[in-house]
């Protein structure tokens, strides 16, 4: 499996016929619209002639037409004019504005994978609905409105002002920026919910999405004019941005600003979004299924894709809604679920259809043995790797002892060192720091079995099985991301990209609803390998089929969190609230017995990524070079990806799905160690530092409240996305 696409990965220009198949004709485009059309009407009338309240069809008709004096008729004005009629245009208008968002998306990134939650919209407007229920007791749909609308802005805002430094808001800084904000106001969220109930138990239903709460135009009068500015945005920029997918230079040729458009799209993504999201909550998944059916249905024609995806938002949003009202009557599901369970499969059969060659989305298959033609080629290659290897040997130190002798790199195994020390402070740190007053002496004597007998208990029994536990658990996830990102050739790859740490989730939240008790560390490696089986199985195999990989895994990392959230919103406050807590990644009440099945594996599995390592090196130069080494490309390929799968399903086991440690461990190790080799050991230490001192952290940072190391890690892992990938030396790359 090749996944060195991963993040953003770059589609054909939008303005070039593709090599594979054409796209379709002007007939066949009609006749697409024209079904859409009606298609999306009947899902309208639909939505008018069902729901509570005993009104069919016939009434709603007749209050519509105002005969038999309807419209005077108490009951059908509440139930078809204040409730019915608000929450299909609510849905039709809203579903629109994710569609036209998510093409608007993909087009300016030129990645089929983007999402209207890529400019941290969807994280701004959550911490704004925190922020508002916490600190000012905001209870209304009203005050959610202004509160979520008045985030999300923010958030964009500072994309676009993080992205446009020095770079010029190119698709990947935004994509960088995006990611990075929205992961830190997430984190900050997180703080604010896990200190008080009250405000999660609003806001865990409030981020499932749902139109329940739309009553009457109120609402839908104060954003309509945010709306249709947004869509006349979008239909402006069609054309200037059908002529960015050309290149910089050919669109600056076409007498267009680069930097401008980016600019402008970013605008009417974020109106479009921020009045969505203000409306019915953060519905994730619909602007990618939108912007990706849209493609498929019109080719490059990017103003018939953004019309098309605006009707098929506005099409599945509706439709969901009725499912929605009638899948668990007389409650009602969440709406974000209904669009995940039903557009995962959609995306995936539209994945494995023929219609992916024609959308210039697939990988080209390649031949493990170079070819006659290119030996030159390889010849080259393999000089430039031979001059790379007696580079190793002069900045390595060989130590001999009889007849056996060891190349040590110097710069690799000073920086082992370095971490190991690091390592040991921060073992110290955690066990002595706490609530209680306990000194470093009593520390000490209480590690070693004596002094006051309250203290060893203290220190042997919690605080001890806490840190052998984090350090399993941060030495997994920073293995596992260095083989992904290694196995990848991309900084961003993580095993997230299979929906690893989503299918383990889920799994272990099943375990404990069916078995009535959490804590089964088997439960996550089995939902890891789940989801990894079910992607790479749905996608085809193991093979050259980088974009199918990923695009399958996005809808099983979908479809997980969906039963996710399922599983919170219908248990008892008490019981999500630590449910949610765990979620969020926390090493509270883990112990050494959590601990050992992870050192079991890692005692397993580390030395064959030692072996591995050696082959991963190779594996950094295309795969002819690699055969013409002796290396069999997709066998490692196998091998580290089930590796990878096996340490961040422990991991998660341990303590739930802590982000950003998986990333930056390799990136940290490499800066240390040099990019001559693998850093398998550096990124097991350094994944094991940022758990045990983000738990640390975690727990001394609030005086009589704990931190999970999860929402730690993800607060500060924003800025160090941006530090290291949009500072000054990723500049001229980004």
């Amino acid at each position: 499996m090749t996944l060195s696409h991963v993040g953003p990965p770059e589609v054909q220009p939008l303005g070039r016929p593709t090599p594979k198949g054409r796209p379709p004709g002007g007939r066949p485009l009609l006749v697409a619209s024209a079904a859409l059309v009606l298609a999306v009407a009947l899902l309208a009338a639909l939505s008018l002639s069902i729901g509570a309240g005993e009104v069919g069809p016939g009434d709603v008709l007749d209050y519509l037409l105002g005969r038999d004096g309807a419209r005077d008729n108490s009951r059908l004005s509440l139930v078809v004019g204040d409730l019915r009629i608000p929450r299909t245009l609510t849905a039709l208008l809203v579903g629109a504005a994710l569609g036209t968002a998510g093409c608007l998306l993909q087009a300016v990134t030129r990645n089929p994978l983007a999402e209207t939650g890529l400019l941290g919209v969807n994280a701004g407007a959550s911490l704004g609905v925190v922020v508002g229920i916490t600190f000012v007791g905001v209870q209304s749909g009203y005050g959610y409105l202004l509160w979520a609308f008045g985030g999300a802005v923010l958030a964009s805002s500072l994309v676009l002002l993080i992205a446009g430094r020095r770079g010029g808001g190119s698709p990947m800084r935004l994509v960088l920026a995006g990611s990075a904000l929205g992961a830190t106001f997430g984190g900050v969220t997180s703080v604010l919910i896990v200190n008080s109930a009250e405000t999660y138990d609003r806001f865990r239903f409030w981020v499932l999405g749902s139109l329940a709460g739309v009553e009457g135009f109120g609402k839908l009068e104060g954003l309509a004019p945010v709306l249709a500015v947004g869509f006349v945005v979008a239909l402006l920029i069609a054309r200037p941005l059908s002529a960015l997918a050309l290149g910089d230079d050919l669109a600056r040729g076409l007498g267009h600003r680069p930097g401008t458009i980016r600019v402008v799209v970013a605008l009417a993504v974020t109106l479009l979004t921020a009045a969505s999201v203000a409306l019915v909550g953060p519905i994730s998944f619909l602007g990618l299924l939108a912007g990706f059916l849209a493609r498929a249905v019109t080719g490059p024609r990017l103003l018939a894709q953004i019309l098309l995806a605006g009707l098929i938002g506005a099409g599945v949003l509706t439709g969901s809604d009725i499912l929605a009202r009638v899948v668990s009557r007389p409650f009602e599901a969440p709406v974000s679920v209904i669009i995940a369970l039903f557009g995962a499969p959609v995306l995936i059969a539209l994945v494995r259809s023929k219609r992916l060659g024609a959308m210039g989305m697939t990988d080209p298959a390649t031949d493990e043995s170079p070819s006659r033609g290119d030996r030159a080629p390889a010849l080259g290659r393999l000089a430039a790797r031979l001059r790379t290897r007696t580079k190793r040997r002069a900045e390595s130190l060989v130590v001999r002892r009889g007849a056996l002798s060891v190349l040590v790199p110097r710069r690799a195994a000073l920086a082992a060192l370095f971490l190991a020390a690091l390592l040991l402070c921060a073992v110290v740190l955690s066990a002595y720091a706490g609530q209680s007053d306990m000194g470093i002496s009593r520390t000490f004597n209480a590690v070693f079995g004596s002094g006051d007998r309250f203290d060893v208990l203290l220190v042997q029994k919690f605080r001890l099985g806490r840190i052998v536990a984090g350090l399993a658990a941060g030495a997994a996830l920073g293995l596992a991301g260095c083989l992904t990102q290694t196995l990848a050739r991309n900084r961003l790859a993580t095993p997230e990209l299979l929906g690893v740490n989503d299918g383990a989730t889920a799994a272990v939240l099943l375990s404990a609803t069916l078995s009535g008790t959490f804590g089964a560390w088997w439960a996550g490696p089995v939902g890891a390998l789940a989801a990894v089986l079910v992607v790479t199985t749905v996608s085809g195999g193991l093979g050259q089929r980088g974009y199918r990989v990923l695009v399958v895994g996005l809808a099983m990392s979908a479809l997980a969190s969906a039963v996710t959230q399922v599983v919170l919103s219908r248990r008892s406050l008490n019981s999500a609230s630590s449910l949610y807590v765990w979620t969020s990644g926390s090493l509270n009440g883990r112990s050494y017995s959590v601990a050992v099945p992870v050192l079991i594996g890692l005692a397993v599995l580390v030395p064959l990524a030692l072996v591995v390592a050696r082959h991963l090196n190779v594996l950094r130069f295309d795969d002819s070079t690699a055969a013409s080494l002796g290396v069999a490309p997709n066998r490692v390929r196998l091998l580290c990806m089930l590796l990878a799968v096996g340490l961040a399903g422990l991991a998660v086991g341990i303590c739930g799905p802590v982000g950003f440690v998986a990333l930056a461990s390799p990136v940290i190790a490499g800066r240390l160690a040099g990019p001559l080799r693998v850093p398998v050991l550096g990124s097991m230490l350094v994944g094991a530092v940022l758990i045990v001192l983000a738990d640390t952290v975690g727990r001394v940072a609030l005086s009589g409240v704990e931190i999970p190391v999860g929402i730690v890690t993800t607060v500060l892992g924003g800025p160090f996305l941006l530090w290291v990938l949009l500072g000054r030396s990723a500049a001229t790359r980004v």
